[in-house]
């Protein structure tokens, strides 16, 4: 399994990556992470930075591997289009705009929500939606924009996910702990504030900066992808397996059906004439 990423010192660096929050507002748990602090600013060890991102697109790689969804997740204003973006490139579900109570421990109730969209848009393409006065019509597109805008971006997700991929788990502390409570694995892209104890790979970095959120968003989109590449390679192989076991038995078959003809073939052929097939002796010549 790959585990190389694209990222390295030096862009991390121009991202800003190693600028974390005022020491004032550190969380000492994060003191690992921690490089060194210059004008009341902690300075996040980028080495530190970069073998979370290499652990982390390990996991995504291998849990996309096994056909599992990896849910993006980032609500706050700078990392809503980039989480969108980057889930939408290697199509996995992603929250942008709101993270719902219970969107993954009430999962039967969000699942209805996303049914009562199908029909309203079902009505909307049928144009039965203007069988209803102009007040109901209003009311009825409201209510489809609301939920495509919080729920439109797990509408294909229809098992729980395999994986959180998170970015600042302060701003997202419901989806922390629904993952908590579901056991299902975390990686959080989180600055000098948060407490890493909460998510399974904490990677530090400046959760603020668009630059900085780009980098780690595209090395788990990119990562998701390989995973999904060697899925499609193992299905081929299998496949391949598969085609090759019927060919065989076909063949074994077809071979154990034609002995029978061959030994009747035998045994309904004449007896050899001895006298016919014996060679003629050196006094039959002479004679």
């Amino acid at each position: 399994m790959g585990h190389k990423i694209k990222a390295n010192v030096d862009e991390l660096i121009k991202a800003g990556v190693h600028f974390g929050h005022r020491s004032s507002r550190w969380n000492p748990k994060m003191a690992p992470y921690i490089m060194k602090k210059s004008n009341q600013i902690h300075i996040i060890d980028i080495k530190k930075t970069l073998w979370g991102l290499i652990a982390g697109s390990m996991v995504a790689e291998e849990i996309a591997g096994r056909g599992e969804y990896v849910l993006f997740v980032g609500t706050k204003r700078q990392a809503g289009h980039i989480i969108r973006k980057a889930a939408e490139r290697c199509d996995m579900p992603y929250v942008s705009e709101r993270w719902l109570g219970g969107l993954l421990t009430n999962y039967e109730t969000i699942r209805s929500r996303l049914q009562r969209l199908d029909e309203l848009e079902e009505l909307e393409r049928t144009g039965r939606i203007n069988e209803y006065s102009k007040k109901m019509v209003s009311s009825f597109r409201r209510e489809m924009r609301k939920i495509k805008r919080n729920l439109g971006g797990v509408r294909n997700m229809d098992k729980l996910p395999g994986l959180l991929v998170i970015v600042d788990p302060n701003e997202e502390d419901n989806a922390v702990k629904d993952a908590i409570n579901l056991h299902i694995p975390t990686i959080a892209w989180m600055d000098t504030n948060a407490n890493p104890d909460l998510v399974d790979i904490a990677i530090p970095a400046n959760d603020d900066s668009i630059c900085s959120i780009e980098v780690f968003v595209r090395e788990m989109a990119d990562a998701v992808l390989r995973g999904k590449e060697l899925a499609g390679e193992r299905k081929a192989q299998k496949a391949n397996k598969a085609t090759e076991g019927t060919e065989k038995k076909r063949k074994s078959k077809k071979v154990t059906t034609d002995e029978p003809v061959h030994q009747k073939e035998e045994e309904n052929s004449p007896p050899d004439d001895p006298k016919a097939s014996a060679a003629p002796t050196g006094e039959d010549e002479a004679q």
